[in-house]
Order: C-alpha cells, then structure tokens, then sequence
C-alpha cells in the first residue's frame, strides 16, 4: 500500500467516493423537524439540536470512510483504487481485456463495490485485475491516455 508522492499529481479522472455536502441533510432534517415543532405548538429546541448532532456525528464518519475507500483517481504515474494504487507503467491493457474469474480486485475489497462497474485491466504480468469506477467508460478513457499503445504482435 503506498501512499501519493506528489500532491501536484496531474489528476487525469477522479471519482470522490462521497459528497461532503452528505453532511447537510442530517441538521437539514433537524430545521425540518423543528420548524413542525414550531408550527404545531410544542417547541423542543435542545432535542432538536441534539438530533442535528447526532445525524451529522453519524454521517461524518462514514462520508469520510467512502471518500477514502471508493474514491477513484488517474494520474500520469498511478491509477488509486481506494487506498491502493497501480502503477500505470504496470498497465498493458484497457481495452479489449476479458475478465477472468477470480481476478483480483483493486482497492482490497473481495468484489467490486455495489452501484460500481468493473473494468477489466490487463496487467504485466499477464494477469487481469478488476478496476472499478461509477463511470467506466471516462476511466478506461482516462487510463487510455496514459497507457502506452502496445504494437501489434504479427
């Protein structure tokens, strides 16, 4: 597992993983709720405020937890899955790459996380890996830039 080299890497694709503004509903649902409150007679300001606290307490972590494991990012030198990153020089194919059963899937995770698509990724060593993005096509067009076109074996 290695960590980034450079933080004025040339970010050619990026996927986030999550949104901060996930942050907003929890104390948004709160104003909801406080507003009925107010509307109805029977104001509970301090319950209310203990509730868009405990929302956004709760989010926060797991916000963060996605943005570190399912973020997904291109730059020239590396291609991250999560926390873990494939060197492009490693790459030999993106395009035309059957998966294969078992292949080993980036990022750590035994599958490809729900709502990703996976893209198979020839490496190598000869072995197929699986990437994953929520657009496959942008990262396979993405690592395409900086894969070196292989010639032609006649």
């Amino acid at each position: 597992m290695t960590e980034p080299t450079r933080l004025d890497e040339l970010v050619l694709y990026r996927e986030p993983g999550a949104s901060w503004s996930a942050l907003v509903w929890g104390p948004l649902f709160a104003v909801v709720g406080f507003l009925t409150d107010l509307a109805t007679g029977g104001v509970h300001v301090i319950g209310w405020i203990l509730v868009a606290l405990g929302l956004l307490a709760m989010t926060a972590p797991w916000v963060y937890a996605r943005r570190r494991f399912l973020a997904v990012r291109v730059t020239r030198e590396n291609l991250w899955q999560g926390r873990e990153a494939l060197p492009v020089d490693t790459i030999v194919a993106v395009t035309d790459v059957s998966p294969a059963l078992g292949a080993k899937v980036l990022g750590g995770g035994w599958t490809v996380p729900r709502k990703f698509d996976e893209l198979p990724i020839e490496v190598a060593d000869g072995s197929v890996v699986l990437a994953w993005a929520r657009d496959v096509e942008a990262l396979q067009n993405a690592l395409a830039r900086v894969v070196p076109a292989r010639p032609d074996e006649s």
